[in-house]
């Protein structure tokens, strides 16, 4: 397994990359609100090699539109990774499963040369999911697991254990270089 990050706004431009293999950026939220510093944060990653994706914290409505101003706003290029990040927003609501299915396979209509993962924590994954789509791979959210160990029965990519000092991941490859061949292959 190898070991990334993610970060959002609220992380600076120059965060810690020692020890890791990819990092996940925070690029848009709902319909208006775009991550000021992605452009930053992907090229700082990109200087030390990391694999890259971003990510569209998901709000309920108008899904295709939040599609389209994700990947119109990321910073991405061909080879990243995208995600559907699938929790409660800061007013308390989400978006429903069919919703996240929806957002999920319109983004991947929309740039169908990148992979495109669901994120979301355990009790989403368990208590309000009921479709089990997760278009090319989860990432899922446990805390109270350890390193690579998620407590679920499905199917995982990336599984992020905790957030000090920063959101921190393990996914399933071998190295770097599997994660980077994987994310620029097509199905």
């Amino acid at each position: 397994m190898i070991k990334g990050v993610d970060v959002s706004a609220y992380q600076p431009t120059e965060f810690t990359t020692d020890g890791m293999s990819f990092a996940l950026v925070k690029a848009t939220e709902g319909r208006t609100w775009t991550n000021s510093r992605q452009s930053e944060q992907a090229a700082h990653a990109r200087a030390r090699g990391l694999v890259v994706g971003f990510y569209h914290l998901l709000w309920p409505g108008d899904i295709a539109a939040q599609a389209r101003y994700f990947v119109t706003e990321c910073d991405s290029i061909e080879g990243d990774l995208l995600a559907c990040d699938w929790e409660n927003t800061n007013e308390g609501t989400h978006a429903s499963h069919h919703e996240k299915d929806a957002f999920l396979k319109e983004v991947k209509r929309l740039r169908p040369h990148h992979r495109v993962l669901l994120y979301c924590n355990r009790d989403f994954w368990l208590n309000i999911d009921t479709t089990g789509y997760k278009a090319d791979g989860l990432w899922i959210a446990d805390y109270d697991a350890e390193p690579g160990h998620p407590r679920i029965k499905a199917s995982w990519l990336i599984h992020q254990y905790t957030d000090r000092p920063l959101d921190t991941d393990v996914a399933r490859f071998d190295d770097r270089a599997a994660m980077s061949g994987w994310a620029k292959s097509e199905e």
